[in-house]
């Protein structure tokens, strides 16, 4: 299967896009992205598109070192969950052996490596792309987020002995040498940081060894949890590619990188079928959104990709028994004919024994319970 990235690897993508005036809805939606989505960071997406994306994105801006702003604009937040174990890592060495040893938690594609001799350490970067593409961007990108690190840990003013990229030199290297120094050399055997192997062991200065068994406790939790089955990477990818319009079973098999048998096949095996698993992933997804009153549902139909709103109507009254507009409403506490502020209507008169009958032999729907389950879990 094709490897995946989490949404963070994108993390303040927009707002680069848009400072250097460019589109980046469109050229997301070019790739089979969408921006929405950027907002949930422990998303997985497909790390070729991503590569592709940041491509397109610097030619489209005329900037060769798109991938280096993007990396300049990372947090170490970013990296998600592991941050929170790295900070709390005694020394150097340890918090960027875990970030190596662990790397496929926040991204499938890197294959990086440390290593030792002669007094110099090396981290070497590698993207895994599973075929040919230019990959510059992504490269710069990963480049200078490992350099980020370990500036943090051995502070702003570390120089590294030399910051080595295998591509040729920009036309305007200035972005490289205000990042990397003086000493990034370029056309080199490899991608990869040069430092001093005494580095390794710089104390690491946000250390506090009282919580230091807690992280590890919590990284131990989550470490197991990260062993993702394909049917993960099917939910995950169904959400992703819902609010552009574009979910399919090939569209997921596309970007899982195998066919759409293979995709029925494992999804048999667990018991689900293509479409059950959209279908519990939209109702869990409408949950969410139909219980934001900011959220028009005429929106919400379209971020859960629906052709048309009456589409969406229909589908929700068959999951949940009432409509979307009731179902907001007693979920915020209140019954439905007020949702609108307006007085509740005047009693209707008596039934007669036609009317009767008539609701006698109407089909019984479901209850209208908000927090009731929508449909089986998965």
């Amino acid at each position: 299967m094709k490897p995946l990235v989490r949404n963070a690897t994108l993390s303040n993508y927009v707002e680069l896009s848009q400072s250097l005036g460019i589109d980046p809805r469109n050229l997301m939606k070019r790739v089979g992205l969408d921006a929405a989505g950027l907002a949930v960071q422990d998303r997985w997406i497909s790390g070729e598109a991503v590569i592709q994306l940041l491509e397109l994105s610097a030619a489209a801006s005329h900037r060769e070192d798109f991938g280096l702003l993007l990396a300049e604009r990372r947090r170490f937040s970013t990296l998600g969950p592991i941050s929170l174990v790295l900070r709390e890592e005694p020394d150097v060495r340890s918090a960027v052996e875990l970030l190596v040893r662990h790397e496929h938690m926040y991204n499938e594609m890197l294959h990086s490596r440390l290593s030792e001799a002669n007094g110099l350490a090396t981290l070497k970067v590698n993207l895994e792309l599973g075929e040919a593409m230019a990959a510059r961007q992504a490269t710069e990108l990963a480049m200078g987020a490992f350099h980020q690190v370990l500036r943090t840990f051995l502070g702003a003013r570390w120089q590294a002995l030399s910051v080595c990229l295998t591509h040729s030199a920009p036309v305007d290297p200035a972005t490289h040498r205000r990042i990397f120094g003086p000493v990034v050399e370029f056309d080199s055997e490899f991608n990869g940081v040069v430092f001093y192997g005494s580095d390794l062991n710089v104390p690491n200065p946000m250390s506090d060894p009282l919580l230091r068994t807690y992280a590890r406790q919590f990284f131990d939790s989550i470490a197991v949890s990260r062993d993702t089955t394909l049917l993960d990477r099917v939910r995950d990818l169904i959400e992703v590619l819902l609010p552009t319009g574009r979910c399919s079973v090939e569209q997921v098999a596309g970007s899982l990188g195998v066919d759409r048998r293979t995709v029925h096949r494992h999804l048999a095996a667990a018991g689900e079928t293509f479409s059950s698993v959209l279908n519990t992933t939209r109702a869990r997804l409408a949950e969410q959104l139909v219980a934001n009153p900011r959220r028009s549902l005429t929106e919400i139909s379209d971020l859960l990709g629906f052709s048309a709103p009456s589409a969406f109507s229909r589908w929700f009254r068959e999951q949940f028994g009432c409509s979307a507009r009731d179902w907001r409403a007693r979920r915020s506490g209140r019954r439905p004919d007020q949702r609108s502020g307006r007085p509740a209507p005047s009693p209707s008169p008596p039934a007669t024994r036609a009317t009767t009958r008539a609701a006698d032999s109407s089909p019984p729907t479901r209850p209208c319970a908000p927090t009731s389950a929508t449909s089986p879990t998965t």
